[in-house]
């Protein structure tokens, strides 16, 4: 290991550097975490855990625990080595201190703090402390507890020692603003699910997560001792496996390194987990790509050298990622991340390591697993007759329909505007609501296709069945851009697509359905940020001529409450029904009026998890099924198998 990079056993003020101030984060939070939505809440959450994990990638962390406290506060302790409480030397100030209230302060820019880091930029515990109402964090280190407390950035308690300790180990305590969030709400299902992620990737790592609001904690301690094939093996528990063994690949180059675990299923999705420093790079990046290339090259390799693929043919990379599960974690001391939230990774070189760590490695394994090769050759080669069968499927559909010449579905009132960007397209379950959108529209840009009825179980349907559903084709003509590798987002007819469901069982169903298919077939679509919720409101108050509508319960009291005032007035409350039940103008009003509707922007990880429910409730794995209904009856959904 080169002294540049060499990771000091004591980590001390002088490992902390200063690159600029805390100025602009409340001013545009969007920037650092992402959005203020529910998504970019979590993210607090992972950037104080990333720290942890920083400390457990250096050799020093064993424990991590998250606890949601009542009232939505967040407790985040880990046993690594303590933030530095000595004097940093370019400010004169505490460590401690510099860490939470300088922007770009840590032991992540070449102070010799860490070797490899998740938390790249730095900036992690100051936005985190900027974005709180109130924080506080307490390290143990050299026998002594310090403490120091903030508001919205500011100090409000200096550094103290407040008692001693025989450990060392960090302890953040932290509230989120109302003033900057657009919800306050933890989802534990949502936390736990990136710890256990965390675990995987850090084998030996104990993380707990517990949620202490309601009568009864509810807790799970998460530490695999196995390497990312449990993770491989996890991710594929509600599949069939198509293979028993998980191919699993790992190398190194100076202090980069790569490890990949695959095994395939027999359904049609592909699923791709990668990560760099052991965060989610969700848009995947240079490591992916080099996975992918490798991949694609060395089956068609094989095919062709034991006489499986004849002659010119090939598989194309979708292909040979059909029914893939994929795990890739790649560590590196200069990672490269495309914006704070580290979405994408952006080291070129990685994609060289991965690419060739892949191609020497699957050879071989296929070499040493004939039997194995063969099964996966087979199924991308049948996923390349499937494609070609849904392309005369989707010509002989078109020459029946007359679609090629540019005619649309007659469930589509379309908008007049041309320009996509300035376009939206409104998916309404049931003529009714359909109606009622169509005359409360602006129809100068806004589109209304209505969807009725049971829709295909793309679960179990290739792009063959997908264009010859009467229920889909529509939706797919509608957007004008394709499916699957054929989808072009540059053939977009509309750049935002918003899913308008009733706030009851069924409009969750066609939601889950809807957000399936865009994340298996369309998924560019959730990547670029084009897919909306609407979101509906609940309740109606009425006090004499005054009306006014509420969206969640906690809303519908309070307004209650104001409108019924000193005097106490009659305030009548009405829930809506459904989206068939208002009339246009409330309809406009409510949900589709861009001066006063709210939209919710779906996310891959949204994408993701109901991708996850549609799997539980229509593959083939009954104990699965049966456990989740049990505890999830009002998801039960009633679809076309």
């Amino acid at each position: 290991m080169s002294e540049e990079t060499k990771v000091t056993t004591e980590y001390g003020a002088e490992q902390i550097q200063v690159l600029e101030g805390l100025e602009a984060v409340r001013k545009r939070p969007g920037m650092y975490i992402g959005s203020t939505s529910a998504s970019g809440l979590h993210h607090l959450v992972y950037e104080i855990v990333d720290n942890a994990i920083d400390e457990a990638l250096a050799g020093y962390c064993k424990h991590i625990t998250v606890t949601i406290n009542p009232g939505d506060s967040i407790t985040v302790t880990d046993d690594g080595r303590g933030i530095p409480v000595d004097i940093q030397p370019q400010t004169g100030r505490p460590a401690l201190e510099v860490v939470y209230t300088v922007l770009h302060a840590g032991g992540k820019f070449g102070g010799g703090g860490y070797k490899v880091s998740g938390g790249l930029h730095g900036v992690g515990a100051s936005v985190v402390n900027a974005l709180s109402e109130w924080l506080q964090v307490r390290v143990h280190k050299n026998g002594n507890i310090y403490e120091m407390k903030f508001a919205r950035g500011h100090i409000t308690q200096e550094m103290r020692i407040v008692g001693t300790t025989d450990h060392t180990g960090t302890e953040v305590t932290f509230q989120p603003d109302p003033e900057m969030f657009d919800t306050l709400v933890y989802d534990y299902d949502v936390l736990r699910d990136r710890m256990r992620e965390e675990a995987f990737l850090n084998a030996g790592l104990s993380i707990a997560i517990t949620d202490d609001r309601g009568e009864e904690p509810v807790s799970k301690v998460m530490c695999y001792e196995g390497d990312i094939r449990e993770f491989a093996t996890w991710s594929n528990r509600h599949k069939t496996p198509i293979h028993t063994d998980v191919i699993y690949m790992h190398g190194m180059k100076g202090d980069a390194s790569a490890e990949i675990a695959v095994q395939y299923n027999d359904g049609y999705n592909e699923t791709m987990l990668s990560f760099a420093n052991d965060v989610r790079t969700p848009e995947g990046g240079m490591h992916e790509t080099g996975f992918k290339t490798a991949l694609t090259r060395v089956l068609n390799a094989y095919g062709q050298k034991n006489g499986i693929i004849k002659g010119d043919d090939k598989v194309s990379g979708e292909d040979c990622r059909e029914g893939i599960t994929a795990i890739i974690s790649v560590k590196l001391t200069d990672a490269q991340f495309e914006g704070q939230t580290k979405a994408k990774l952006g080291n070129a070189y990685i994609r060289t390591l991965v690419d060739q760590i892949v191609t020497e490695q699957l050879t071989t394994y296929f070499e040493e697993h004939p039997g194995t090769a063969k099964i996966i050759l087979e199924k991308a080669m049948m996923a390349n007759r499937a494609r070609e069968a849904a392309r005369k499927a989707r010509e002989s559909i078109r020459r029946k329909t007359g679609l090629e010449s540019g005619q649309m579905p007659d469930k589509l009132q379309d908008c007049n505007e041309r320009n996509p960007e300035l376009c939206e397209i409104y998916i309404v379950e049931g003529d009714s609501a359909a109606g009622s959108a169509i005359q409360g529209r602006d129809s100068r840009f806004q589109a209304i296709l209505a969807m009725w009825g049971k829709m295909l179980n793309v679960e179990k349907a290739r792009a063959d069945k997908i264009y010859g559903n009467d229920k889909l084709y529509p939706l797919i003509v509608a957007l004008g851009a394709g499916i699957g590798d054929e989808f072009d987002i540059e053939k977009l007819r509309y750049h935002k697509v918003v899913i308008m469901s009733d706030a009851d069982v069924d409009g969750a169903h066609i939601r889950t359905l809807l957000l399936t298919f865009f994340f298996r077939y369309m998924r560019p679509l959730i990547e670029r940020g084009y897919v909306y919720s609407a979101v509906p409101p609940l309740y109606k108050l009425t006090r004499g001529k005054t009306v006014k509508v509420a969206y969640s319960d906690e809303q519908r009291d309070r307004l209650s409450a104001e409108m019924r005032g000193e005097n106490n007035a009659k305030v009548v409350i009405n829930r809506f029904k459904g989206l068939g039940e208002m009339d246009p103008h409330e309809l406009w009003e409510t949900t589709m009026d861009p001066e006063k509707r709210t939209l919710r922007r779906i996310t891959l990880e949204d994408a993701a998890r109901a991708d996850e429910i549609f799997t539980i409730l229509m593959g083939e794995q009954v104990e699965p099924r049966k456990e989740w209904i049990e505890t999830n009856a009002k998801y039960a959904i009633n679809i076309d198998i």
